[in-house]
């Protein structure tokens, strides 16, 4: 009897959340604006990034050894989905299965660019795992500032109130959409509007044949718990517009409708 009660009250004991390194959220843009070639680039270069020699040691080579990793797609407000749930990765053989999923999976872009959404999901996302990490970090990839939702730099501060790292990876290539909807300093953007945390840092992509790279890169700095050397902000903080996209947003729109 004695042992069948002791069992009951073990059982009925809350599951103490596994630690990890580092829970690393990779957030990645799935808009109307990315082309076909580009969405798989993107995935085929996370895929690749995961299962590098590189990665591989930040990984094992961490205090406790173990990440926790979750990637998820997303385009406007509300427009979020899940392609890997939260999973534990601690050898090579882990991050293979992760990254068969991320290259499996393959749905058609979604509508607008909703940074500040994406974020707010994130935060949720990253404080509902099973998951403890020691830092906690969202790696956010896009190709322009926010033009739908709250504004960004409200989203920001709140995964920064509860001790979320936002590292940025702004992907710069051109092309006659990002001429449209896009900005030429993105990079400036992500760090005065989207970053925050401790050691936050944004590695802007100039060409898709850098993308792997970059990812790897940015891959073992957040899960090693660096940083690459400091860059200064380009403008700084309070005289930057962090609401640039909403009002390229409108203005298309008023010209589209205008339009005969």
């Amino acid at each position: 009897m004695r042992a069948l009660i002791a069992l009951l009250l073990c059982l009925a004991l809350p599951l103490r959340a596994e630690e990890v390194d580092v829970k690393l959220l990779l957030a990645v843009d799935v808009s109307r604006s990315m082309q076909f070639h580009e969405l798989e680039i993107q995935r085929r270069g996370y895929a690749e990034a995961l299962q590098s020699p590189e990665v591989i040691a930040a990984i094992t080579g961490g205090m406790i050894g173990t990440i926790a990793l979750s990637y998820v797609e997303w385009a406007g407000a509300g427009s979020h989905r899940v392609v890997v749930p939260w999973t534990r990765i601690a050898s090579a053989e882990d991050a293979a299965r992760v990254a068969e999923i991320i290259h499996a999976n393959f749905e058609t872009t979604l509508r607008q660019t909703s940074i500040s959404s994406a974020l707010d999901f994130s935060i949720t996302h990253l404080e509902n795992s099973d998951f403890k990490g020691l830092r906690r970090v969202i790696d956010v990839s896009g190709d322009g500032p926010n033009n739908d939702g709250p504004p960004v730099t409200a989203a920001r501060d709140r995964a920064l109130a509860r001790g979320i790292i936002i590292n940025g990876l702004p992907l710069m290539t051109r092309d006659a959409m990002s001429d449209r909807w896009g900005i030429p300093d993105l990079d400036a953007y992500y760090r005065n509007c989207v970053i925050a945390g401790p050691g936050a840092f944004v590695i802007p992509v100039l060409d898709w044949q850098e993308f792997a790279h970059a990812v790897r890169r940015k891959l073992v700095l957040e899960i090693a718990g660096l940083a690459p050397p400091a860059t200064p902000r380009v403008i700084p903080v309070a005289a930057y517009d962090c609401l640039i996209g909403e009002k390229i947003w409108h203005r298309n729109m008023q010209r589209y409708w205008l339009e005969p």
